[in-house]
């Protein structure tokens, strides 16, 4: 998904696979630089729905006013807030007033390059967000300047790491906007969002929310138009997703620490979801 529909240099735009013909891929990374750190453009507006395939994406804004969804999900921009837009997640902007801020993009493979494993639990604990309410922007705004002129691998790490720990220490999650849904489906997705063990069962979180599996498989249809069981299989892909791009743990640690008892269960799971084994989207440019 792209999140900006201007043209760019050095930004470029195919098709997916057929099932998603008509989500675009932009790709505004550089070929040198396995961290880019920009300040975001003003001119951005209104997007078309897009992804990026192969690297994270944190925006930091100061300014502006309106929504951005991800994942069919819209958050309010109420600043100064951060987003994190993960691997092959589809998200747009409709922005109301005038952007501030800054967009780092984060490639994979710097991260396999780091040995820091602070700087890795730091990012993946962000990474189980989408968006986070900042308190403290001088600290975070000093970082993202000095990001934007740093070439050097050890002191663009450090900075990062000082930049996830300030966020981390100072953030609190945003809430998904959505005032026409019903506070059952709300409840449940906020679970999954917050969740440090997700399970793959509709009656456990009917438990947790005291009703029933069919009142909430009612609900989330009345919310959602899509099943309960759907909506909490969808946050375990992308779960395992996370876990499978933004950590070292094994396929087998990943599947165990979803609630999978089988491995092999878990490779046909996610390969039905995805298209790909857990080994074929981990080694994924």
């Amino acid at each position: 998904m792209a999140i900006y529909v201007f043209e760019r240099t050095g930004a470029s735009y195919r098709q997916t696979n057929p099932l998603q013909s008509k989500i675009n891929i932009k790709d505004k990374s550089e070929r040198d630089k396995q961290v880019k750190v920009s300040p975001f453009r003003k001119e951005i507006r209104k997007t078309e729905p897009h992804k990026h395939n192969s690297y994270l994406e944190i925006i930091y804004l100061s300014k502006g006013s309106g929504i951005h969804s991800i994942d069919r999900n819209t958050f309010q921009i109420e600043p100064p807030i951060v987003f994190f837009v993960k691997k092959e997640q589809v998200h747009h902007w409709n922005i109301e007033t005038l952007p501030d801020g800054y967009v780092a993009i984060i490639k994979k493979g710097w991260v396999d390059k780091s040995y820091d494993e602070e700087l890795k639990k730091l990012l993946s604990e962000l990474s189980r967000y989408s968006s986070l309410k900042i308190k403290d922007t001088v600290v975070i705004e000093t970082i993202f300047n000095l990001l934007t002129r740093e070439n050097n691998f050890t002191t663009i790490e450090g900075l990062l790491k000082a930049l996830f720990s300030k966020i981390v220490e100072t953030a609190e999650p945003h809430i998904i906007n959505s005032p026409y849904r019903n506070n059952l489906y709300q409840s449940l997705i906020e679970l999954l969002s917050k969740s440090e063990e997700l399970k793959n069962s509709v009656s456990h979180y009917a438990g947790l929310l005291h009703t029933t599996p069919q009142n909430l498989n009612h609900i989330c249809r009345q919310s959602s138009g899509q099943s309960a069981s759907v909506i909490i299989g969808e946050h375990l892909i992308a779960e395992a997703k996370r876990l499978l791009f933004y950590t070292d743990n094994t396929v087998s640690e990943v599947s165990f620490g979803l609630g999978f008892k089988d491995i092999s269960h878990f490779v046909k799971y996610f390969k039905r979801h995805t298209g790909d084994t857990p080994h074929a989207f981990r080694r994924r440019p």
